[in-house]
């Protein structure tokens, strides 16, 4: 999203976990479009409200597995959130040699970059292959 769009709204990563390392493979393939992933870590719903981050102040919640969409849908009874469900393709595990798992990866970070221009329009940042 920050590759995209800039400063232009506040995001965080969230996953209904926050007990996983984020995959090599997904560093990899960000990495071949100028997205540094290796320091990022994933959050869970409760880690951020532990944290102090305030809920209601999100507008959207874009949930990427059914899991995550049933507990965004829980925190609607408590703040005023729109969540959209896209279903995005979970690269892990698929492939047998290394690139047919980052081939995946790469079908994944594609699905995902092209659901952002849909859903907030042609990128407003400066892109870099």
């Amino acid at each position: 999203m920050k590759k995209l769009y800039g400063q232009r709204a506040y995001v965080q990563s969230v996953g209904v976990h926050n007990d996983l390392e984020i995959d090599g493979f997904a560093i990899a393939v960000c990495k071949e479009i100028g997205i540094d992933l290796h320091r990022h870590r994933s959050r869970s719903f409760n880690e951020m409200q532990e944290w102090g981050d305030d809920l209601s102040s999100f507008d959207l919640v874009i949930a990427l597995t059914p899991a995550s969409q049933r507990q965004a849908l829980e925190l609607t009874r408590l703040f005023h959130l729109d969540v959209e469900y896209w279903p995005i393709l979970d690269p892990t595990g698929l492939g047998e040699t290394r690139e047919t798992k980052l081939n995946a990866f790469r079908q994944t970070r594609d699905q995902l970059r092209a659901g952002l221009i849909d859903r907030f329009g042609p990128p407003t940042e400066v892109q870099t292959p």
